[in-house]
């Protein structure tokens, strides 16, 4: 199972700034987070997710009569009941595999992921074995590594409720808490033979999604966690401050998504404009394109598992199908339904599934994933260095 990062983009859906396409980060850690600030205009579309369907077709993604819908909801709050409550069981009889519904608070808080910030202790958590839920990451000045917590550590308890038993995603959810800055949340943690309880007080935290480095052979690593705001200008900022030559290994295994037009900025800095993708709203086909002005001659791979999602997947499937990049390791995830949101009585926030985005050569993504040029397993970054030497990438 993928490691779930402490509290950051808990299971985030997406969010859209005046029409702009949103596909989400994963569901893979727990409650999602969203945004209270809908546009007064219908939406073009907001969010991807994998419904696991057939290429092009419903399962998962079942259209939701959104009136009815706020019906509902309505007619729940007029007896005094939940409208959210009441949402929730319409959505969930619809057969809209990845519709949801969120209150107000939550949807503010995705919004502050997408811009590469979260309430949190600052650290990830994985699932190893039989030896319940551990520390993968502690994230450099948080609490947790002001606490001394190191990658290894094994979470026993959080606020008194024992993790084992429970999934990453439930362990994730518990560590996040209210999201609240200043609460304090209390974490049983043993190392070796050592076991002590220590309380951390949550804080706000900044994402670094994209990380850079220059490998022994000359070649340049650009790593991309999520698609957060800012993620795509990294990308293309570190493939123009390249050496001359020198090959890109794009690493996009784990990246859970995040914002469309981040991916099309990274597109951007490999493609000299043309299509990255194209989905469809109720019926109607819209493109997402690249910008101009790429580098296209620069040798290129990219790495992707099966932790490869949503956005991270349109960027894989576009530089694929155009012949840009070669494709290292195993098949992705396959998230592509694309989803609108809809404001409720209540303030909540339901968002269903309309359609399903495809790649260039109009390959479905949704419950398929795309299948790598070249599949590798453990060993997969030796053996893409090794392809990307051969393409002229390395010294």
């Amino acid at each position: 199972m993928p490691a779930g990062t402490d509290d950051l983009c808990i299971r985030p859906r997406g969010v859209l700034r005046g029409a702009v396409l949103t596909l989400v980060f994963t569901g893979v850690l727990a409650t999602a987070a969203v945004t209270g600030a809908l546009p007064r205009q219908e939406p073009a579309a907001r969010a991807a997710r994998a419904s696991g369907g057939d290429e092009g077709g419903a399962a998962g993604g079942a259209t939701v009569d959104r009136a009815a819908l706020a019906r509902a909801a309505a007619a729940a709050m007029a007896d005094g009941k939940s409208g959210k409550k009441a949402a929730e069981e319409f959505v969930s009889r619809s057969g809209d595999r990845w519709g949801a519904v969120y209150d107000k608070r939550e949807y503010a808080e995705f919004e502050q992921a997408l811009d590469g910030a979260y309430t949190g202790v600052g650290l990830s958590a994985g699932r190893a074995g039989e030896d319940g839920v551990r520390v993968t990451r502690v994230q450099p000045g948080g609490p947790a590594d002001r606490a001394g917590l190191r990658a290894g550590d094994r979470l026993v308890s959080v606020d008194g409720r024992p993790v084992d038993g429970l999934s990453v995603s439930e362990a994730v959810s518990l560590l996040r808490g209210d999201g609240v800055p200043g609460s304090t949340v209390v974490l049983r943690v043993e190392r070796g033979r050592a076991a002590w309880t220590q309380t951390l007080r949550r804080a706000r935290l900044a994402t670094d999604p994209v990380t850079v480095r220059r490998l022994d052979d000359g070649a340049v690593l650009i790593r991309v966690a999520a698609f957060t705001k800012g993620a795509g200008t990294r990308v293309r900022d570190a493939v123009r401050a390249a050496p001359a030559g020198a090959g890109v290994l794009l690493d996009l295994r784990g990246n859970s998504g995040g914002l469309v037009t981040e991916a099309a900025v990274a597109a951007s800095a490999f493609l000299d404009g043309g299509l990255v993708a194209t989905y469809d709203v109720e019926g109607e086909e819209r493109a997402v394109y690249a910008e101009g002005g790429g580098d296209t001659g620069r040798p290129l791979v990219a790495l992707i598992d099966g932790g490869t999602m949503s956005a991270a997947e349109l960027l894989t499937g576009a530089l694929q199908d155009r012949g840009r990049a070669v494709t290292v390791g195993s098949r992705t995830f396959g998230k592509g339904s694309v989803q609108m949101p809809s404001a409720l009585p209540d303030g909540s926030v339901a968002e269903l599934t309309v359609g399903h985005y495809r790649t260039p050569a109009g390959h479905a993504v949704d419950g398929r994933g795309i299948t790598p040029d070249l599949a590798a397993g453990q060993g997969a970054e030796e053996r893409a260095r090794t392809v990307l030497s051969g393409l002229g990438g390395g010294s």
